[in-house]
C-alpha cells in the first residue's frame, strides 16, 4: 500500500464529506476510495470513520490522524516545492474565521492587504460569533477572543479587548450616569446574548441581576439600540470604538470593568505551516499589534 496516497485519499474523504464526493474530487471510482481507506484502517488497526448510509464522521482517533496526516503531506509538499524553488511563494485558497464585527472592522483590512501582496492566493472569510473548529471546518486561521483551551493549535497573542458598558449621551442625560454596578437595576438594559448569555452581569466579585428591556442575539443590534437611546448595553470594546471616538456612545462604570480578554491569531502547523498560512499570520500579527485599540499606549 502506498501510505502517502492512502493519506491523500483519507484527507479527501474528510474534507469533501463523503466517499462519493472524494472520488469525484480525486477522479477515482468510489469503490477505489473505499478500498483505500479500508486498507489504511486495517494497517493502522483502528477505525477512522463512523459510517452511515448518508454521512461519514471522524472517530476520535480519526480526528487525530487527520491532523497528523495533513501535516505529513504538507511537509512532503514543502520538500517537493523547495526543490523546484516555488515553496516560498504563497498560493491556493486560505480560509480565515473571526468574530463578526472584529472580522469586518479589523480582519478585512488585513485580508485586502494580503491579497495585494500575494497574487496567487484567494481568501475565504467566515465571520461568526461562535467558535469554529479549524480541523472539522477545514479552516486555516482563526482570530479568537478570550482565554484559549489547551489544544494542538498554535496561537500568537496580538492584544487585548475589554468588556464595556455604554449608552448614548442623550440617554445618560435623561436617566443619569450609573456610579456603581448596583445602579444598573434602575436603568433600561439592552442585552446582546453573544456577549452576556445570562442576565446576571459580573463585575469582579460583584454580580448584578439585570432585567433587559431589549434582548438580541446580534452585537450590532445591541449597539444600534444603544445609539438610538434605548438604554445601557455591555459589549466588547472593539465593537463600539468608532461610536465612542465619534461621541455617539459614552462609557460608564469603567472603574468596575472585569479583566481584559486576550486576542490571539490561532492556526495549524506553527512555523512548519505552509507558505500561505505563514505569510497571513505574519501580516495579521504585525497589523493587529499596531492597532491602538488592542495595544493602547501607556
Amino acid at each position: 500500500m502506498d501510505k502517502l496516497e492512502a493519506m491523500r485519499v483519507f484527507i479527501a474523504v474528510v474534507e469533501e464529506g463523503s466517499f462519493v464526493d472524494a472520488s469525484r474530487a480525486l477522479e477515482l471510482s468510489a469503490p477505489a476510495v473505499t478500498r483505500s481507506v479500508a486498507r489504511l484502517e486495517q494497517a493502522l488497526g483502528i477505525p477512522l470513520f463512523h459510517r452511515s448510509t448518508r454521512h461519514v464522521r471522524l472517530t476520535d482517533s480519526g480526528q487525530r490522524y487527520y491532523s497528523d496526516a495533513k501535516s505529513v503531506l504538507e511537509r512532503v509538499e514543502e520538500a517537493e516545492a523547495a526543490v523546484t524553488g516555488i515553496y516560498s511563494e504563497p498560493s491556493g485558497v486560505l480560509t480565515v474565521t473571526a468574530p463578526v464585527l472584529f472580522g469586518q472592522r479589523y480582519i478585512v483590512p488585513v485580508i485586502t492587504t494580503y491579497l495585494r501582496k500575494h497574487a496567487k492566493v484567494s481568501v475565504s472569510s467566515v465571520f461568526q460569533d461562535s467558535v469554529v473548529n479549524l480541523l472539522e471546518e477545514n479552516v486555516d486561521i482563526a482570530i479568537r477572543i478570550g482565554h484559549l483551551a489547551d489544544s494542538n493549535l498554535f496561537a500568537t497573542h496580538v492584544g487585548d479587548v475589554r468588556r464595556v458598558v455604554c449608552a448614548s449621551p442623550g440617554y445618560l442625560k435623561e436617566r443619569g450616569v450609573p456610579q456603581t454596578p448596583a445602579d444598573l437595576t434602575r436603568h433600561d438594559i439592552i442585552q446582546s446574548t453573544t456577549v452576556e448569555a445570562l442576565s446576571t452581569w459580573t463585575f469582579g466579585d460583584l454580580r448584578v441581576k439585570v432585567a433587559p428591556r431589549y434582548q438580541c442575539n446580534q452585537n450590532s443590534a445591541a449597539v444600534s439600540a444603544a445609539l438610538a437611546g434605548a438604554g445601557l448595553t455591555r459589549v466588547m470594546s472593539y465593537q463600539v470604538c468608532e461610536e465612542l471616538n465619534a461621541g455617539k456612545l459614552q462609557l460608564v462604570l469603567e472603574d468596575h470593568e472585569p479583566p481584559s480578554l486576550p486576542v490571539h491569531v490561532v492556526y495549524l502547523g506553527g512555523r512548519k505551516a505552509n507558505a500561505k498560512i505563514r505569510s497571513f499570520v505574519d501580516l495579521a500579527v504585525a497589523q493587529l499589534r499596531t492597532n491602538p485599540l488592542l495595544n493602547p499606549s501607556p
